[in-house]
Formats: C-alpha cells, structure tokens, sequence
C-alpha cells in the first residue's frame, strides 16, 4: 500500500516515514503543498496524510483541490490545533479523517489503516433542483451556470433545503439541522436566512426558489 505523507517538518515527516515502512506501507514524502499537489495528481496513493500548515499551499487548500479536480484518495489531516471549527473546515473541504498533535503513532496507524479498507469515497453527488446545483464537494452552489456567493450559514441551509425539495419543513427542523446544539435562539432566524438566500437565488435571475406555506413552513421548489 502506498501512502503520500505531507509534512514540512523534516524530522518529523522522517519518523512518519519510518514507522510507514515498518508496517509495510511504501512511502512518498514531500514538504511543501504545491509540490504534494503535483505528486497527488500525477500518482496514485492509497491514502495520503497532510499537514495543515505548509508553504506553498495549506493543507485545506491542497485538499480542497484535490477533490474539485476528482481526486478521492483518503486523506487522514494533521494539525496543532484542536479547535472544533479546524475540524469542521477539514472535513466539509473532504478530508476523511483528523488527527491533532502531538499523537500517539498507533493510532496514526490504526486510523490509517481503517481508512485504507475503506478506499476512496465516491464522489457527492450533486444536488440539482430546477436551474440550481448544489456541490458538496467543492462547497459551490450555481444557478443557470453562475455561482452564487453565499456565506456558511446561508450554504447550510439551502442545501437542508435541496435535500428536503418539495416537502414542506418546519423553522424548528431547519434550526435543528443547521444551528448547532448550543442555539437558544428564536427559530425566527430562519426568516431572516431565508431572505437572504431569496435575494441571492432570485437575483439577477426571475422567480423564487423557496416557498413560503403558512404556519408551516418552507418548500424548496428549485427555480
């Protein structure tokens, strides 16, 4: 099995490297992100384990990349930070897994090696309502071929939409699917987040994309 390991840090990439081989795994290295980019897409791996931090180009943005050009190798992402939103951002640019140093190399292998049996993922598919396309993947929404810029929020929100299209869905379901646990907030938010998206969708095109059904809900109908 052949792993690509992405890591600036030279001694560090070295013990990554060893413990790889001791295991039986064949091992590229490479310290920058623009050239683990160009190895990426130029060989096939069956897992590749990035740094965030790199020069040349970060671990989310080679990662991102990769998946917008259709390349599903497992990516298993390191990183000094813990915070709940690095994680977050990992996983929706596609990373498979997440693990944060300093860490116990067992469960490096251990992880990795779950991500090998489980090969590479098939690509999201593409939500398509009407003229709107909706690609988790690459975390991109068009409307007739132009792309629309939305903030996380509004992007979260319209895709509960699209996965629910034609059935009406309560503010309380979409708050639960989309705000996290801690919200005590009115559900109410979800009017102005559905202004939001109105005007993004409708503009500069004709028509609306999301229904209003009173005392109920909203509908997604495409457009």
């Amino acid at each position: 099995m052949r792993v690509l390991v992405v890591e600036d840090e030279v001694r560090l990439a070295e013990t990554i490297r060893r413990g790889l081989v001791s295991e039986g795994f064949v091992v590229d290295v490479e310290h920058r992100g623009d050239d683990a980019f160009h190895t990426a897409t130029s060989d096939e791996f069956d897992a590749i384990i990035l740094d965030i931090m790199l020069p040349g180009k970060n671990g989310y943005e080679l990662v991102r990349e990769l998946r917008a050009l259709g390349v599903w190798t497992p990516v298993l992402m390191l990183s000094a930070k813990d915070g709940e939103y690095d994680l977050a951002d990992a996983f929706d640019l596609g990373a498979d897994d997440y693990l944060v140093k300093p860490f116990s190399f067992v469960v490096l292998f251990a992880r990795l090696r779950a991500l090998v049996r489980r090969g590479a993922p098939e690509r999201p598919a593409v939500l398509t309502v009407g003229e709107i396309e909706l690609d988790p993947a690459r975390h991109k929404v068009t409307r007739a071929g132009t792309e629309l810029i939305l903030t996380p929020r509004e992007y979260s929100v319209l895709e509960f939409l699209m996965r629910n299209h034609d059935t009406v869905v309560s503010k309380g379901e979409i708050v639960r699917s989309v705000w996290d646990t801690n919200y005590d907030g009115d559900d109410n938010i979800v009017e102005v987040y559905v202004g939001y998206l109105r005007r993004k969708l409708g503009l500069p095109f004709s028509g609306h994309s999301i229904e209003t059904v009173r005392g109920v809900g909203y509908r997604f109908v495409g457009g």
